[in-house]
């Protein structure tokens, strides 16, 4: 399969990948002006932990010749992303400037069940919610993220080889977010870039059951992690509300925030649509 063979897809089709689940090619969704994004160019994806040998080679037939890297400097000792042949690695550290936030440390959550008593204690009541959209924000105001975000969107506008993919650890936090506002500053309507958003919860969900199982087996409540692991609006809501309380518009937030001007925007759109 090659970025060529991708051309055709239809918008958040599952991932060609078994072993990563939630990857897809942000390619394919329609814009206002008619147009649609190409296909084949950028790809969201959650880390490459579970990623077979053979799959790896599925994922080097994308053509990727850039992966971005949105995980803290813990996480990527812990699980340092593979080496593929021709491919740049960029690590952008985006909650550097919290590094106590739940997106910055699933991997304790994925990999410890028996953390179980401690999240049973310390994420009820709702907790667990309160703190990811606080994380949504913070996404929002963060210098490490403003840094990570700017960095980010100057690679796509030529700074780096495409096609690219970026992730954290499971590709839906600070992942959806630079996807959401990449296909909003292309053109994509809100309801497509929240239906792009919620995919997570049919895609990487169901290929976490091994560890709601193992969380439950050792005392925690299953539910409890739904807010942690899978995605809700009201996430991407308060995200988008931060931009508009604090920014006035995702325009501004691109150009006071991210210190991007207009250059970078047209070049987006002139790169990434057909």
């Amino acid at each position: 399969m090659t970025a060529e063979q991708t051309s055709n897809v239809e918008p958040g089709a599952p991932s060609p990948i078994a072993s990563l689940p939630n990857l897809r090619d942000l390619g394919d969704w329609p814009t206002a002006d008619g147009r649609r994004v190409k296909a084949g160019r950028v790809y969201r994806t959650a880390d490459f932990s579970a990623l077979t040998d053979s799959d790896a080679r599925r994922f080097e037939s994308l053509g990727v010749r850039t992966v971005y890297d949105l995980r803290s400097a813990s996480e990527r000792a812990a699980t340092p992303d593979p080496e593929f042949d021709g491919v740049v690695n960029l690590p952008l550290d985006v909650l550097a400037d919290s590094s106590t936030a739940i997106p910055a440390n699933l991997r304790h959550f994925l990999d410890n069940p028996a953390m179980a008593a401690k999240v049973n204690a310390e994420l009820s009541g709702g907790q667990a919610v309160a703190a990811i959209t606080g994380t949504y924000r913070s996404i929002v105001d963060l210098p490490s993220a403003h840094t990570a975000y700017r960095r980010f969107f100057q690679g796509l506008a030529g700074q780096d080889a495409a096609p690219v993919a970026f992730h954290c650890t499971t590709g839906k936090d600070r992942t959806g977010w630079a996807a959401a506002v990449l296909l909003t500053i292309l053109g994509v309507s809100r309801e497509d870039v929240f239906t792009d958003y919620l995919l997570t919860n049919e895609r990487l969900v169901p290929a976490l059951k091994p560890v709601f199982d193992a969380f439950a087996a050792a005392g925690g409540d299953p539910d409890l992690l739904l807010p942690i692991l899978g995605v809700r609006e009201e996430y991407l809501v308060a995200a988008f509300d931060e931009v508009d309380t604090r920014f006035g518009s995702l325009e501004r937030y691109f150009a006071d925030g991210l210190g991007l001007d207009e250059s970078v925007t047209d070049t987006l759109r002139a790169t990434f649509l057909e």
